[in-house]
Formats: structure tokens, sequence, C-alpha cells
């Protein structure tokens, strides 16, 4: 068993590629090399980020932590604040982010080895 306090995992900022809009940093906080099937991050969003329309290879599940954000599909788009979770199925074409006003987090979970890939918007 391992303990895992967020407050202990130092943020790490994200610049360009999948984000846009402001300022995007991860906390990597269960990684492969603590076990073979899922891995967890705390990702935060300064208002307005976001990530550009991607899709994952596996299912992802979100848990809002902070603040309003939006998922946004090709069907619609929900805004979501602390305690919602969010199940994304695998393929599907999504992006998530701040609101205008409001810093967001949450935390992601994926299977390992879960490859993004970025969609043309």
């Amino acid at each position: 068993m391992k303990v895992i306090r967020m407050k202990d995992v130092p943020a790490e900022p994200v610049e360009g590629g999948i984000f846009i809009g402001g300022e995007v940093s991860r906390q990597p906080l269960v990684t492969e090399d603590m076990g073979p099937y899922f891995s967890m991050t705390n990702v935060s969003f300064s208002p307005g980020a976001r990530n550009k329309l991607h899709t994952h290879s596996s299912d992802q599940v979100l848990l809002v932590t902070a603040g309003t954000g939006i998922v946004a599909t090709e069907e619609g788009e929900a805004v979501v604040t602390v305690g919602d979770l969010v199940h994304i199925p695998a393929g599907e074409k999504h992006w998530h982010g701040a609101t205008p006003d409001s810093a967001f987090a949450h935390i992601s979970l994926t299977q390992v080895g879960s490859v993004g890939q970025q969609v043309e918007e």
C-alpha cells in the first residue's frame, strides 16, 4: 500500500501540444511503474485553458476536484463542478477544460498504455 498526498506531488507545467488558452499543470499521482492497470493524474487549468479535441485508446474517467469546467463531445457540452464524474468511452472525440471565468481541476484515470490522439477541430 502507498498513501499519496496530492499536496506532496509537485505540479509540472504543461505547455503547447494539446493544451490551449492558458496555463495547465499536471501532477502524476499513480504512474505505470506503480502497477500495470491504470494511471491517474491531477490536471489543473487556469480560467479559459483547455485541451484540443482528442480521443483515447482506452476509456477515460474524470473526477472534478476544483472549480468549474466544460467537457464537450461532438454531440454537446456539459458544465461540470466539484464532485462530478465523467466517463468518456474509448475513441470518443472530446475536449475538457476550464470555463472562461473559473480555474478548474480534475483527476484523470486511464488505462496504462492508453494513447491520446489529437483530432482536427
